[in-house]
């Protein structure tokens, strides 16, 4: 691993050091985050500043967790014991650092670009090359510029080739990863129209990715794209004009002369046939996809190994074992209480660092349990290798390691090392689907991190709660990047609650509220008692608002540590009575005023009466916030209304805090109002639906993504001759040949029946095909008539990134809140990071 001097550092980054840590530490860790720290005796944590946080900010966290090493652009009082290194730019020196540390191996390195199949690519590069290589590659996609500084720094002398994406956003980016990386082969894959909103052409962005090959020996492209064909030959020419090293192009082609060209496609089953033309010989190559993206990616693939002069022979023998490449994560609900997460996107000591942080990220309070098949294709001695895997997992807090695979199996001694880790070995999977219990499992995260030829879907399927083939997906990524969107509008110091009451909206409540915890979110709101205790029984921690608390419920709301929305005298009055029953002080509450909204708060002739109330109440309790709720802050026709609303609540609150010795905190901004009414955020905002990908003002709602898709598939497929109807009381009358699919999604899953007889439509195989007859309980109807190959379990898309959540309300005639929390609880939710 890398292993540098904090004096050398501070050198290579032009840094200056202070403090009284040990420069004698050797560094071998870069930590960016406090929550992801390894060895922190030998970590350098990096203080990075972001659009929403400071990681100067989060240097006392890092201190207690055990770090002494620090790289910070401003000046920080250091603890004792600890050392900084002083920079101007933290993040130019990370990518400082790691250019430096690349320019350490002389070994040939592979960059790709472009603006789709980065990733894909480079997993299939690594299953293809792995026999010949020992390869080091980014994890999952950490191709940002900060993701590709720590891509980088994993290089060791025992590496003998690197596989590195980079993905820009904007100009100006791609000359630093450039300059991290140092390709000696490019690849460029594709241009289309991602992130295009930082460039003014795509011709721009062609040339700002292109950069990226600058010094580049070889770069491989499709010459089908003439922008990128153009950038290609431009770049090669001006290499020869400035009498640069030469730049060898080897391109590929459907449709032109080329290095390699396409002559003929033939699609049999599930593969390609594909007729080749290569130096004036034809070849013939079977590729296990036949979807236009891998068809792509492959060829990319085929063109390096080509280029290198692998057999042909050897390149369809390696082809044909190529695995698909999941990309994300996925989280469902598993046997008796548990937590299934489920990653075979590779294997290998980083993607289960990365894996690891993901399980504790969503299930921080639960027992945890790791299933791990043998690591392949490691390149290091298996003793080593085990002992780093014992390291990692007691680091991360794993109390159950089930070890699955010749390898791992025969290294007990090495993991009993840990006394608080309970171990089992299994020769194989199925000596461990034999022996499997379900009674050995209860109310625990369990991750499944296995290699490919280990087949651990069929460990999942045991695992898994059987459910309704109709599934929620909710993409955390989406849900995390919609968070920081908000996040970029609060003015400093503003604190947000976020909003997750209904389910969160239809969501999920425990496993969105986790990943918002995880991610900083200040304070939660729920509707009722019962959803915030799900949450405290989930060991969610901070502190919750209950919006709607009814008096029955007020002793386990105390109990839970249950915040109460106080809008009457009589309630407030229920409640401190309860709370002086169970012996507490200081609980505290949350006043809600009513400003024009007129559904819940005190009124302004209120006042007094509730400043006298809460006085004679003291000290049972303690007023937490003062809030209101703003009636149409999204709509610039009430603007007037709006500003009348914040006017009367700047009046009413300063009254309540003037009354009281201490601090109380003041919220009125909704979702809408974070970006439209900034002056009102006031100490903290609440988001709701903004959360979900949902807001009102389109040049927000272009940069949302959406959380939630909902499928299902089709059960049955019917050919119908006219005259016969489809559905309950004969609605649908045929007049024509028709054929229908059944698909497994009715009202009693919370589709709402008004979208009967061609109301709405959904998406099967992309398409839309149109409701037919009446929606019933549990199935409806499809018209695909004009859909070819439709078949029983092809996915059919209710709603989600091309068929829009707002869609589906609109045809309703209702809002995107309502079709959320309508989705029934039968309806499996599936949790997702990329």
């Amino acid at each position: 691993m890398p292993a540098y001097t904090p004096q050398q550092i501070s050198t290579i980054v032009g840094g200056t050091i202070y403090g009284t840590a040990s420069e004698a530490t050797t560094i071998t860790q870069l930590c960016i985050d406090t929550r992801k720290i390894l060895d922190p005796l030998q970590s350098l944590f990096i203080a990075l500043k972001g659009q929403t946080r400071d990681g100067h900010d989060f240097i006392s966290d890092a201190y207690a967790r055990g770090i002494r090493w620090f790289l910070v652009s401003k000046e920080v009082e250091p603890p004792s014991d600890a050392g900084f290194i002083r920079v101007n730019d933290t993040l130019q020196s990370l990518q400082q650092l790691a250019a430096y540390h690349r320019s350490q191996f002389q070994i040939p390195v592979i960059g790709i670009t472009g603006s789709n199949g980065k990733t894909i690519l480079k997993e299939w590069l690594f299953q293809l090359l792995s026999k010949d290589y020992f390869i080091v590659r980014n994890p999952k996609s950490y191709n940002s510029q900060i993701g590709v500084p720590l891509s980088v720094w994993q290089m060791e002398a025992k590496h003998q080739l690197g596989i590195f994406e980079a993905g820009i956003s904007t100009v100006g980016e791609m000359q630093k990863l450039a300059r991290i990386i140092q390709p000696t082969i490019g690849i460029f894959t594709h241009i289309g129209d991602a992130h295009q909103e930082g460039f003014t052409s795509i011709s721009e962005k062609v040339a700002e990715k292109m950069q990226l090959f600058s010094h580049a020996q070889l770069l491989i492209y499709r010459s089908d794209v003439d922008l990128i064909h153009e950038a290609a030959m431009a770049l090669q020419s001006s290499r020869e004009a400035t009498q640069k090293p030469p730049l060898q192009v080897f391109h590929w082609s459907t449709q032109k002369q080329a290095s390699l060209r396409v002559m003929e496609m033939v699609k049999r089953n599930d593969k390609l046939l594909l007729t080749l033309l290569y130096q004036q010989k034809t070849q013939q190559l079977h590729i296990p996809f036949t979807d236009e993206a891998s068809f792509e990616n492959m060829m990319h693939a085929i063109c390096l190994m080509v280029a290198w002069g692998y057999e042909w022979a050897t390149i369809q023998e390696r082809v044909m074992r190529l695995q698909p490449v999941e990309m994300r994560l996925s989280l469902k609900q598993g046997i008796r209480g548990c937590l299934i997460i489920n990653d075979s996107y590779n294997s290998d000591i980083h993607s289960l660092n990365i894996a690891l942080d993901f399980l504790q990220q969503q299930s921080p309070h639960l027992r945890k349990t790791l299933i791990l098949s043998d690591i392949l294709q490691s390149g290091r001695n298996d003793e080593q290798l085990y002992q780093e895997v014992a390291d990692l997992i007691h680091q991360k807090g794993i109390q159950r390691l089930i070890g699955i695979g010749p390898h791992i199996s025969q290294y007990p001694q090495i993991f009993s090392r840990y006394p608080a880790l309970s171990c089992q070995f299994f020769p194989d999977t199925a000596s461990f689907i034999q022996a499997f219990r379900s009674d050995d499992f209860l109310e625990e995260a369990i991750l499944l991190k296995g290699a490919r030829p280990f087949a651990f879907e069929q460990i999942s399927r045991l695992l898994e709660q059987r459910l309704h083939e109709t599934v929620l997906e909710i993409n955390l990524n989406a849900l995390v990047h919609n968070l920081k969107l908000y996040q970029q509008y609060l003015r400093p110091g503003v604190q947000l609650m976020a909003v997750v009451k209904a389910f969160s909206y239809g969501s999920g409540s425990v496993e969105i509220a986790s990943l918002l915890e995880y991610y900083g979110v200040n304070y939660l709101a729920v509707a009722y008692a019962d959803e915030g205790i799900e949450l405290r029984k989930a060991g969610i921690r901070l502190p919750i608002l209950v919006m709607n608390p009814e008096p029955g419920s007020f002793q386990a709301m105390i109990q839970w540590q249950l915040e109460p929305e106080i809008f009457t005298i009589t309630q407030l009055k229920q409640f401190v009575e309860a709370v002086n029953q169970a012996g507490k002080s200081q609980f505290p509450i949350h006043l809600k005023l009513d400003t024009g909204m007129h559904r819940l708060g005190f009124e302004p002739h209120q006042l007094q009466n509730l400043l006298d109330t809460l006085q004679a109440a003291h000290p049972s309790i303690r007023v937490a916030t003062v809030f209101s709720h703003f009636a149409a802050s999204e709509n610039p026709t009430h603007d007037t209304f709006t500003q009348q609303q914040a006017h009367l609540f700047e009046e009413m609150s300063l009254q309540i805090l003037r009354a009281f010795p201490y601090p109380i905190k003041r919220h009125l901004a909704n979702s809408v109002a974070i970006h439209r009414h900034p002056q009102w955020q006031y100490d903290m905002v609440r988001l709701g639906i903004g959360l979900y990908g949902v807001d009102s003002d389109p040049h927000i709602q272009q940069q949302l993504q959406p959380v939630a898709t909902l499928k299902t598939t089709v059960a049955q497929v019917k050919r119908l001759s006219p005259g016969e109807s489809v559905g309950y009381g004969r609605a649908a009358v045929l007049e024509k040949n028709t054929t229908i699919a059944t698909v497994r999604v009715g009202y009693a899953d919370g589709y709402p029946r008004k979208l009967s007889h061609g109301k709405a439509w959904m998406l099967v195989h992309g398409q839309p095909a149109p409701t037919i007859g009446w929606i019933c309980m549990d199935m409806l109807m499809l018209d695909v008539s004009h859909i070819p190959h439709v078949q029983e379990g092809d996915e059919v898309v209710v709603f989600g990134e091309d068929l829009p959540i707002q869609q589906v309300a609109q045809w309703a005639d209702t809002i995107p809140y309502e079709i959320m929390t309508n989705i029934s609880q039968r309806v499996k939710r599936v949790y997702y990071q990329e």
